[in-house]
């Protein structure tokens, strides 16, 4: 008995000491600065098929017949020629499908899709064609099919389509899949003996988000609105430069009709060799009209970024000759102002009617505007300040977001200048300046602090593009994750500097990537969210409206409160707490990086009554372990709670955090 009550002792004395350790103080008693809505949001670029093949509703490659190869994407067969005089003038080509000349013989079109042609049983599939017969009649079969079918059929299923007209029409009719298939093929077979023209062939899912014909993909959408993004940034990202200036990103190549939206080259089909995707192209399908209503939708400021004049300077360096002289900006500069009159106009201005004949007579009301991306050095600055005096004088309520280029400190050989894009931001005045940085878990585990030494004076912080890439390890494993959401209290607790945060790219399909880690990973019918994700959707939804000062004692008679950031004495512990003046609650949120459990207690200064505390934990054992499309569920927040208990100047919360664990508590004040 005497052992049992001496160990027990023991024991309770240990716990008491790494109690003393790791007593996180919580002041409630005045709110500090206010987050910002735009505080969690979401950075688009496409790559990994993000785009077509991905967030973009369209399941047929190379709808219009303009890639290079014309036929990328098709088997033709039978008799067939490819013709360059379309109705639609930046979109011309088509295929003429004609008679075989033999009963037995046919003539057709398969189309591939995007690693296949995912399709679910009971939903309604809507296929839509430009068409003309030159004979004044003619049909088509269309067919959902399954090439390695041991069924009697390929086909599972088949609709005609009968054309009336010499002229060319859109005809459309509807397919309903018996099925589930993740990889069929679409196939046109020409019925009868009379020729028939096809242009723009598409197949869309009735069951888009909001059920908009030139809509997006439902689950992956929810996906984004589950989030709460306050801030979206898009299109890119590396494509708004282009490898060359012919082939960045161009938003009025994007908006007007779908059928006339020129194709353009995705410079991420080539840039990796080792991940090389020789049929990866824009449609422009998912364009800038569709970015801002998703923005919409979604309840997130749009954020547009746009081409300062410049190619990528990861491929062109320092070559004058890829980017645009200063003396020709002013086509880059109206890029700008006139994108802010297409988002913001009246109806009856020249962009502004886009908009409204586009179906948005209102404004969508944008607020940021990028300029650049990921540039550096004096060809930027120098740009730059043409574009800033331009927007100014003519929309000077519009915040701009300039760059500091694609790192996050100076380096060794100064190639990048870290510190003198900050200062050229501040000379220019811009109102937010975008930092970029994919660094491993030690850089994470080391840079807590952050921003809490930035000049409270300057711009404000974007920290737009960001993720933890464990070292030799560049996936969505779990103990990224965790370091993320270390990391990530730096964010919320210098609130009054950092204004946004976008994490790394968004969307990867499973069989097409390029670029690891991604948020949310998806096949042709179904879709997971990572670790990262949840972590970005527990801060989302539990952001509150104002920091709370939070601070740790470290060891001894000397030692000094300080910020919850892995210091010395803390034991692997990050930590930032928030006011939510709309629930009137508390909000702390802890992330234990280290190894072994770690005892806590937050101390609630001016919370005075008893209660319980909602609690939402990501933890798991396994540091490699990621979710996937087979195990969509493996590692997800769980909810719980934990005791408050009342004093008199204070309330407490006495908990254990498991090693490696990242727990948020709501609490009643």
């Amino acid at each position: 008995m005497k052992k049992l009550l001496s160990s027990a002792l023991l024991l309770t004395a240990a716990l008491t000491s790494a109690t003393a350790q790791n007593v996180l103080d919580v002041n409630t008693k005045k709110t500090g600065a206010p987050i910002q809505s735009t505080m969690y949001g979401i950075f688009f670029e496409d790559i990994n098929y993000a785009a077509d093949g991905g967030l973009y509703g369209e399941l047929v490659k190379n709808r219009s017949f303009e890639f290079p190869d014309h036929l990328m994407g098709w088997q033709a067969f039978g008799k067939y020629n490819v013709e360059d005089d379309g109705p639609f003038e930046r979109n011309p080509h088509y295929v003429v499908l004609k008679d075989p000349e033999h009963k037995e013989r046919r003539t057709g079109l398969v189309n591939e899709g995007f690693f296949g042609i995912g399709v679910k049983k009971g939903e309604k599939y809507r296929f839509s064609v430009w068409a003309k017969a030159p004979e004044g009649k003619g049909a088509l079969r269309i067919q959902l099919i399954d090439e390695n079918s041991m069924d009697e059929k390929q086909e599972f299923v088949e609709e005609e389509l009968t054309v009336t007209s010499k002229d060319w029409k859109k005809y459309t009719v509807t397919l309903t899949s018996p099925r589930d298939d993740k990889h069929a093929k679409l196939r046109i077979f020409l019925k009868g003996t009379d020729p028939v023209a096809v242009e723009h062939v598409s197949l869309f899912p009735v069951d888009t988000y909001k059920n908009r014909e030139n809509g997006m993909r439902r689950d992956l959408t929810q996906a984004l609105a589950d989030l709460h993004p306050g801030i979206f940034r898009f299109p890119g990202g590396c494509i708004v430069e282009g490898g060359d200036l012919e082939e960045r990103y161009q938003w009025k190549n994007s908006v007007g009709p779908v059928e006339n939206r020129p194709l353009n080259h995705n410079r991420w089909e080539y840039t990796f060799d080792y991940r090389y995707y020789p049929d990866y192209y824009q449609s422009y399908g998912l364009g800038f009209f569709e970015f801002f209503q998703l923005s919409e939708d979604i309840g997130a400021e749009p954020l547009p970024i746009l081409n300062v004049g410049m190619a990528c300077q990861y491929q062109n360096w320092e070559n004058e000759k890829a980017h645009v002289a200063i003396d020709d900006l002013q086509p880059y500069i109206d890029d700008c102002l006139d994108l802010i009159e297409f988002a913001n106009g009246p109806a009856t201005s020249k962009w502004g009617k886009v908009r409204a004949d586009m179906g948005h007579p209102a404004p969508f009301n944008m607020k940021y505007i990028g300029v650049g991306n990921e540039q550096w050095g004096e060809f930027y600055y120098e740009r730059l300040k043409h574009f800033v005096a331009a927007i100014r004088a003519k929309y000077p309520d519009i915040k701009i977001v300039g760059t500091s280029g694609p790192v996050p400190e100076d380096v060794p050989d100064n190639t990048y200048r870290f510190e003198d894009g900050w200062k050229a931001m501040k000379a220019q005045k811009a109102d937010l300046v975008d930092e970029h940085y994919y660094r491993d878990e030690q850089w994470f585990l080391s840079h807590g602090l952050r921003y809490d030494t930035y000049d409270r004076k300057g711009p404000k912080v974007f920290a737009g593009e960001y993720a933890c890439h464990g070292k030799g390890k560049k996936w969505n494993h779990y103990e990224a994750a965790i370091l993320e959401a270390a990391f990530m209290t730096g964010f919320e607790r210098n609130a009054d500097v950092v204004h946004m945060t976008t994490p790394a790219p968004l969307f990867a399909h499973v069989d097409g990537w390029q670029w690891r880690p991604d948020q949310i990973w998806y096949d042709n019918t179904q879709m997971f969210k990572t670790v990262s994700y949840y972590v970005q959707q527990l801060y989302a939804l539990n952001a509150g409206t104002n920091v709370l000062p939070l601070t740790m004692k470290g060891q001894g008679k000397k030692a000094k409160s300080q910020p919850v950031a892995n210091l010395e004495g803390q034991n692997g512990l990050f930590a930032s707490a928030a006011y939510d003046a709309k629930t009137q609650e508390v909000i702390v949120k802890v992330a234990n990086t280290s190894r072994t459990a770690q005892p806590v207690v937050l101390n609630l200064a001016d919370v005075t009554t008893a209660g319980t505390a909602t609690t939402w934990t990501l933890s798991h054992d396994g540091m490699d372990d990621e979710n996937s499309i087979q195990r969509p569920e493996l590692i997800t927040p769980q909810k719980g709670t934990a005791q408050v208990v009342a004093g008199k100047k204070q309330a407490t919360v006495s908990d254990q955090l498991p090693a490696m664990s990242f727990r948020i508590y709501r609490i009643k004040k």
